[in-house]
């Protein structure tokens, strides 16, 4: 009997599940990091944060990996292999008994994880283009996002009525599942033909690229900067809800009003670029987190600070990030369109580099108090806006150029080149 071929509804939800597993892995444990601590007699319940951190070392190292690698092997056995490391890791958490261990699990499940995250947007560019490509991953981010506003309420039920270790079975059956789904209903979306051998000189002449075009270079570095700041506020959340503010069990329904903020300023994002261009709405968006972390410290400094008060901080930040990552990603991605697939999985990997560096700092300097969080945060945004403005000093400056050589007729030097390239944007 002839399988019948996923229809687009179904196309949508699988590859939207795929590329969720990252956030769920992350965040559905957030509200058991407490109890862990406890479990695991630390004295220092900082050091629970590494719980969520080496999700994400694990997850850089998986998108240098995977990207080339789905290339060479084709989609469906990259999914297979990135699910089983994924379940592999869940199992070894699941086992854990000290701190080291669930740390070495939680790092093979965030680079199991990369697999389904990395190959599933390749999986849409392999079937679709245009304005059809557009439609599916407007609706996957869509529902890529409301994952973060739900995961840490299921772990927060999980917890509720068994171990938290019951969260790590959770994840592999979950696993499993999706698994069975891709061997039942998912078509190899990559014939033969058009596979590339991996090689690791590949990788390297990307890498050489990637890094010797100073805008992407200096995007990335803005990337890593502001995911940073994210995965601080991500590492001290529990506590800073839990104990700080003694939230409870509302810990999840506080985090997903977030996380929603976040989903809703990427739709307006979406709407408004077109008019207004990815680099003023960076420029806009960095001034914005400034001035808002700014105004956080002053407060802090003045007054005994609330829950309420922390929300609302919090609601800004999370707004302006969302113009922030995918504006961002685009422009240092807008110079590789040669190399598209291999530069972003090396600007993956270099801003998760430097967000890891960021977010485990902020996340151990926290002392029960704001403070630490936000003056991270003013100087995220501080060294992003130094480096946004070289930026548009150097595009002004190709820009420039370039009308000088069109009028005189003299050729335009390969740094002039760079420079002007990105300018497009802007005029857009």
């Amino acid at each position: 009997m002839q399988r019948q071929t996923m229809g687009s509804a179904e196309f949508t939800v699988i590859i939207s599940v795929l590329m969720s597993i990252a956030a769920l892995a992350t965040d559905a444990i957030l509200p058991a990091l407490g109890i862990i601590g406890a479990d695991l007699r630390l004295s220092d319940l900082n050091r629970t944060q590494h719980v969520v951190t080496s999700v994400f070392m694990g997850m850089a190292i998986g998108q240098l990996i995977f990207g080339p690698y789905s290339d060479a092997r084709g989609r469906k056995e990259a999914l297979y292999v990135g699910l089983i490391f994924f379940i592999a890791g869940s199992f070894i958490c699941y086992f854990s008994n000290q701190l080291s261990v669930l740390l070495s699990g939680r790092l093979v499940q965030g680079f199991g994880v990369a697999g389904p995250y990395v190959v599933a947007i390749s999986i849409v560019r392999d079937r679709h283009v245009g304005r059809e490509m557009a439609k599916i991953m407007s609706i996957v981010m869509l529902i890529f996002f409301m994952v973060p506003a739900i995961a840490p309420g299921i772990g927060q039920i999980i917890i509720s009525t068994s171990s938290w270790k019951n969260i790590f079975a959770c994840y592999a059956i979950y696993a499993l599942l999706i698994i069975s789904w891709i061997a039942l209903r998912l078509d190899e979306t990559l014939p033969f033909e058009r596979r590339v051998p991996f090689s690791i000189g590949r990788l390297w002449k990307g890498a050489s690229i990637v890094l010797s075009n100073r805008t992407t270079v200096l995007n990335t570095v803005c990337i890593g900067l502001f995911y940073g700041g994210f995965i601080g506020y991500l590492n001290s959340s529990q506590q800073i809800f839990q104990v700080q503010f003694a939230a409870g069990d509302l810990f999840s329904v506080y985090f997903g009003l977030l996380a929603f903020t976040l989903g809703i300023a990427s739709i307006i994002n979406s709407r408004l670029v077109g008019k207004f261009g990815m680099a003023k709405m960076c420029n806009i968006s960095n001034i914005g987190v400034l001035i808002a972390s700014a105004m956080m410290a002053l407060i802090i400094i003045t007054v005994d600070v609330n829950l309420k008060i922390f929300m609302i901080y919090a609601s800004v930040l999370f707004f302006f990030f969302g113009f922030m990552f995918g504006n961002l990603n685009a422009m240092a991605m807008e110079p590789m369109g040669e190399i598209a697939g291999t530069a972003a999985a090396i600007i993956g990997f270099l801003s998760s580099v430097i967000a890891i560096s960021i977010g485990t700092l902020l996340g151990q300097l926290y002392d029960g108090t704001l403070m630490p969080l936000t003056l991270g945060l003013l100087t995220v945004s501080l060294l992003s806006f130094a480096i946004l403005s070289t930026i548009q000093r150097r595009q002004n400056i190709g820009t420039a150029a370039s009308a000088v050589a069109e009028r005189d007729g003299t050729p335009i030097t390969g740094s002039q080149t760079e420079s002007a390239s990105p300018s497009r944007e802007s005029k857009r």
